[in-house]
């Protein structure tokens, strides 16, 4: 790695992290998981979802790298992709919707950074799951929401997990 912490794009496409890294304008940025709640959560939004696919037309992924702007890539920990939508190795063409699980050392600054991203690059649905605090909340352009009656949705198509499963 160059002495200034920097690498290229061609350089971050061509290494195998494990687990996988964010690259943040030339700088691999690790995110905070492996932990069994984090890891648990994720696995539960991911069946969930991945159990709408036949009847919404919808393609599941877990921790894709997801090109969001030409230098910057995020791994979101689950995200879909809209019917018809490309299979690609690395997403370039926005999701459905990006889902992050948050961990104990996630900050508000570094979430609504990776927010943002989604939302730049097109991605219409955001949610953030927080298994700490047994909560959900559903971000999009005009605005977030909690899912205060437990119930994760997104409209077009109608996606829905709920918390209560996630949780238990």
């Amino acid at each position: 790695m160059p002495a200034s912490g920097k690498i290229s794009v061609e350089e971050y496409l061509s290494t195998t992290y494990r687990p996988d890294c964010d690259y943040v304008d030339g700088e691999v940025v690790e995110r905070h998981l492996g932990e069994f709640t984090h890891a648990r959560t994720q696995a539960l939004v991911g069946m969930a979802l991945l159990a709408q696919e036949k009847q919404y037309g919808v393609t599941g992924l877990l921790s894709p790298r997801v090109q969001v702007k030409p230098t910057r890539f995020r791994i979101p920990d689950v995200c879909v992709l809209a019917p018809g939508a490309p299979r690609e190795e690395i997403t370039v063409h926005p999701p459905f919707l990006c889902v992050e699980i948050l961990s104990k050392d996630d900050s508000m600054p570094g979430i609504m950074e990776r927010i943002d991203d989604y939302f730049a690059m097109g991605v219409p649905n955001v949610w953030i799951v927080d298994p700490l605090r047994r909560r959900g909340y559903h971000f999009t352009p005009e605005g977030m929401r909690e899912a205060k009656d437990g119930v994760l949705r997104t409209t077009n198509p109608d996606l829905e997990v709920s918390l209560a499963s996630l949780f238990e």
